[in-house]
């Protein structure tokens, strides 16, 4: 086990399930990302009708996720009352839990289970969507990338569950 593994996974044993609360997929570049409902996750490849399913196999970005909490924070520092998720471009928004102590972990959301890889790093696109401070408002908000280690459907109203291992 890693070490930043191993220091994150230490406070798993206490924290609460997450929930599902929104479903974005990115059917190409730069095209409106379209909301579902549910969606198929496909191991080492991606959601099915997004744009990264297409991409490189294995991938530690097959996946992204934002905390419904830090979307919250972007919008005020923008000085705006709310944010819809698509112009975040990520796509899986939970609420509840910390994502950030999701990094280098196993959870699982509906019956399928996905390993936290890296920090979701805005873009210089976020400027386009957002203004001209748009990314360094999302910067340390942007949420997590994550491979899809198990394939399985996921459902808004699905818990997350970190996987102690």
């Amino acid at each position: 086990m890693r070490s930043q593994q191993k220091l994150l996974a230490r406070y798993l044993e206490n924290i609460q399930p997450g929930r599902l609360e929104w479903i974005g997929l990115r059917p190409a570049r730069r095209e409106a990302m379209q909301t579902v409902n549910s969606v198929q996750a496909i191991a080492e490849y991606g959601l099915e009708g997004d744009r990264r399913c297409e991409a490189t196999p294995g991938s530690g970005r097959q996946v992204t996720f934002i905390s419904q909490e830090h979307i919250d924070v972007i919008a005020s520092l923008l000085g705006r009352k709310s944010l819809q998720p698509a112009l975040l471009r990520r796509n899986l928004v939970i609420s509840g839990i910390n994502l950030n102590i999701l990094r280098h972990q196993h959870f699982q959301i509906g019956n399928a289970i996905f390993l936290g890889t890296a920090p979701c790093h805005p873009c210089s696109r976020m400027n386009e969507v957002l203004g001209p401070q748009g990314a360094a408002m999302m910067y340390g908000h942007g949420g997590l990338c994550a491979k899809i280690i198990q394939s399985g459907d996921i459902n808004i109203g699905d818990s997350l569950v970190p996987i102690q291992r």
